[in-house]
């Protein structure tokens, strides 16, 4: 239920990335073709580990929540954004607004869990290759999956929450191509203390320690590929996490790099084009660096390919 001091708030404003109606068909046609890869190209992981069964193991668990979360994470802002551009029409509503920051905190802190809960298993398999299978049980790989859905429906749901209580004025212009929990909360007319509290101390415990969780692992894997005497071996060993290890630095360098470039130019429109990397570009790419570095990948799409194409009837005229 909205409260009362916001019941005058019908929606917001999103300016996107400009206001020239020349440039408006390109990025509809850049964000559409993204959005479209991300989508396919992440359904293809899901379809390809769900259908092989050499790839029901945790690593691919995991990697198919992963893809799973990044199509919901692109799906909460791009859609938005194109049907504005389409309607010629910036608006979001009230409620809109509020539901797109509460998914996008969601599916971000999801994508976040689930890069820490692959360094984990990868960890283990490098670090304790014995027990591996003894520790990454199909009931801990579960349990994780869920602690970390738990976790950030709870903390996206307090944000949201502690947005509701703030109050707008009539005509709120948010500089973005979505509704972001930090501007919003910066474009309120009431005190925001409470709010930026909450906001930094979910930062440091729920992004600070997945990241300390993620370098303490591969702390670990180093020394450990280090003390393998063969260079095949060391090579071996580092194939298995390569692809990880890319998304990784991908997802936290963009993040990083948002983060310093709003802080230094102090431009909304930088901070709104910077932020298209870790939202769209990132998506977009992990199912090609896990495909293309992935054998096993490969091979499950291929005899996926091959089993839809003998399924398919051939109907000549």
């Amino acid at each position: 239920m909205v409260p009362r001091n916001l019941t005058h708030v019908s929606g917001f404003l999103l300016l996107g990335f400009s206001e020239e109606t020349d440039l408006q068909p390109i990025i509809f046609g850049l964000f559409l073709s993204m959005y479209l890869i991300t989508v396919f190209g992440n359904l293809l992981i899901i379809l390809a580990v769900s259908s092989d069964s050499h790839l029901h193991n945790p690593m691919y668990f995991f990697l198919s929540n992963l893809s799973f979360v990044d199509i919901c994470f692109t799906s909460t802002t791009i859609p938005k954004m194109l049907w504005n551009i389409q309607t010629q029409n910036k608006v979001i509503t009230y409620e809109g607004c509020i539901t797109q920051v509460y998914f996008f905190t969601l599916f971000l802190g999801l994508d976040d869990f689930l890069l820490t809960v692959m360094a984990f298993d990868r960890f283990v398999a490098i670090c304790h290759p014995l027990y591996y299978k003894v520790i990454m049980s199909a009931q801990l790989c579960g349990l994780l999956v869920l602690v970390s859905w738990v976790i950030n429906v709870l903390h996206s749901f307090l944000q949201t929450l502690m947005v509701l209580s703030l109050s707008f004025s009539r005509e709120v212009i948010i500089p973005h191509y979505f509704c972001e929990l930090k501007q919003l909360v910066q474009l309120a007319c009431s005190d925001t203390f409470l709010n930026d509290m909450v906001m930094y101390f979910a930062t440091v415990l729920l992004g600070g320690a997945p990241l300390a969780g993620i370098l303490y692992s591969y702390s670990r894997i180093v020394s450990t590929i280090c003390e393998i005497s063969s260079a095949q071996g060391k090579y071996k060993a580092f194939s298995t996490c390569a692809s990880h290890l890319s998304v990784v630095s991908l997802f936290y360098c963009t993040c990083l790099g948002v983060y310093l470039s709003s802080a230094a130019t102090q431009s909304s429109h930088s901070s709104a084009t910077a932020s298209v990397m870790y939202t769209v570009v990132t998506p977009m790419l992990n199912p090609f660096i896990y495909s293309l570095r992935n054998k096993d990948i490969k091979t499950a799409l291929k005899a996926f390919f091959r089993r839809t194409m003998i399924k398919t009837p051939v109907v000549l005229s």
